[in-house]
């Protein structure tokens, strides 16, 4: 069986109110984006230490540090970026995760990301052979307007590393947002032996203001989640449900709205035979 997470800052940046509103939906992991209205790369070690405890003394689990590395120009100073890296990797011991996500960049202005492919495989093959022997393991999101915006190029990158400690994180509403058409066919199939993660929300196409709740969208959610069961599927979906407001970099789910999109997913989940 699968295990719920969710982006609890779209809940709240009070840590407080994150809990009190996953606990009340039976979700015990977060996927750790923000908190005290600060993104995760930017909190304080007193912050960290907080967090941690209070995490522990509510019997909650980090899945994936939900980092924004690889959503920089691939111009921008790529030594600063891989120390940013290196703190992400920090950061995911720290809290016990897993998982950190990463991104697969920009173009520089002006130009077209698809030209600089050798780049991005040599920038993935590095930082897969940073935590070769760190217990992480990367999950590369599809994401718009990145490298990784279209199915070709994700699958691309994963071909050409071919490692365990990259994986895929699948996200469906963000090739509906990129008007990518039939995502069951051209994004789920080609990159379903590289996806080890999912994150959770649904586009209709046109609409990006906000999103549905999962199944509700054209993101083939109950289809791609049957064929995962299929497959054994044994980790995360992480609920990013952008229900109120969808953002750059981030999303608006209030305790209300939140309990909507957990609802949605558990009946998808036990539509396929999983008790989530």
């Amino acid at each position: 069986m699968p295990t719920l997470s969710a982006f609890a800052d779209e809940i709240s940046s009070d840590p407080q109110i994150q809990m009190d509103t996953l606990e009340a939906n039976g979700v015990k992991f977060i996927e750790l984006r923000g908190a005290f209205g600060l993104n995760v790369m930017k909190f304080s070690k007193e912050q960290c230490a907080d967090l941690k405890k209070r995490f522990a003394d509510r019997g909650f689990g980090v899945s994936c540090i939900g980092s924004p590395i690889g959503k920089v120009k691939i111009d921008d100073d790529y030594s600063k970026h891989f120390d940013d890296f290196k703190h992400a990797v920090d950061l995911a011991e720290f809290f016990g995760a897993k998982f950190i996500r990463i991104f697969s960049y920009y173009p520089p202005e002006g130009k077209n990301i698809a030209d600089y492919r050798g780049e991005v495989i040599r920038r993935m093959a590095g930082k897969v052979e940073y935590v070769q022997n760190r217990p992480v393991t990367l999950v590369l999101e599809n994401e718009s307007n990145l490298f990784g915006a279209v199915p070709e190029r994700c699958v691309y990158v994963h071909a050409a590393v071919r490692s365990p400690k990259l994986v895929a994180a699948f996200d469906p509403a963000n090739f509906v947002h990129m008007d990518i058409q039939d995502v069951y066919n051209t994004c789920w199939l080609p990159l379903r032996p590289y996806v080890k993660y999912f994150h959770i929300k649904d586009f209709k196409y046109g609409m990006s203001t906000h999103a549905v709740p999962a199944g509700q969208g054209d993101g083939c959610i109950p289809q791609i989640l049957k064929d995962t069961a299929e497959d054994g599927y044994d980790g995360f979906l992480a609920l990013e449900p952008h229900l109120a407001r969808a953002e750059h970099s981030t999303g608006h789910t209030p305790p209300d709205l939140f309990k909507v999109a957990v609802d949605a997913l558990r009946q998808i989940c036990q539509n396929v035979g999983w008790r989530v």
